[in-house]
Order: structure tokens, then C-alpha cells, then sequence
């Protein structure tokens, strides 16, 4: 009984951690991400490329915020949020792949991409 009671806040601790290490898995895979950036490129990512402008504003995705990232997508592929390319964009992409493009973007520095 007693080796019982001393292993108890060990895993009290282990079943407490759970949540925010399902937390950082729940954001996405980066890599996976990655193999889904290449179509983003033409219009964000290109340094120097003035693709749109003065047409469309393009914004930075680079280094921009995961949550933001996530609502903007899931905006677009519900139809939410109106630009035509962005919104085919949207609905092409899984939860998952919204979650993992996201999860790339978020981990980009802007200065280097």
C-alpha cells in the first residue's frame, strides 16, 4: 500500500501533463504542413513578388498567428469570408490540413520567407 501512495503523485502529475502535450499535437504537423505551403506561395511568399498588387491586398501568413491562421482558413472553406481564390483554397483543405498548414506558417520567421 504504501509503494502505491508514493507512486500516486507521479502519476497524478503524468495524467495532469496529459492535456498539454495533446495541446502542442493538436496544433499540426508541421512537415505535413509544409508539403501543403507550395500553393500559398504565389500569392504570400515569394520575397519581392508583387503578384496581386495593387488588385488585392495580400497579407503576411508567414509568422503569423496559429489561432488566427486556423479561423481565417476554416472562414474561407465555410464560406465566411468572401475572396473567390482564397475561398477555393479553403474548402480543398481537411480540418487536418488547415490545422498543419497553420502549424507551418505559425513556425516560419516573416524576415526569412
Amino acid at each position: 500500500m504504501s509503494r502505491f501512495l508514493s507512486l500516486a503523485p507521479i502519476a497524478a502529475c503524468l495524467l495532469l501533463s496529459m492535456p498539454l502535450f495533446a495541446a502542442d499535437t493538436a496544433k499540426g504537423d508541421i512537415a505535413a504542413g509544409h508539403e501543403l505551403a507550395y500553393t500559398c506561395h504565389g500569392c504570400h511568399g515569394v520575397t519581392g513578388y508583387k503578384n496581386a498588387y495593387p488588385n488585392y491586398h495580400v497579407p503576411r501568413i508567414t509568422g503569423q498567428n496559429y489561432d488566427y491562421l486556423v479561423n481565417a482558413l476554416t472562414e474561407y472553406k465555410k464560406g465566411e469570408r468572401a475572396h473567390p481564390t482564397m475561398r477555393a483554397q479553403g474548402e480543398s483543405l481537411s480540418d487536418a490540413d488547415i490545422r498543419n498548414l497553420s502549424a507551418y506558417l505559425a513556425s516560419l520567421n516573416d524576415a526569412a520567407h
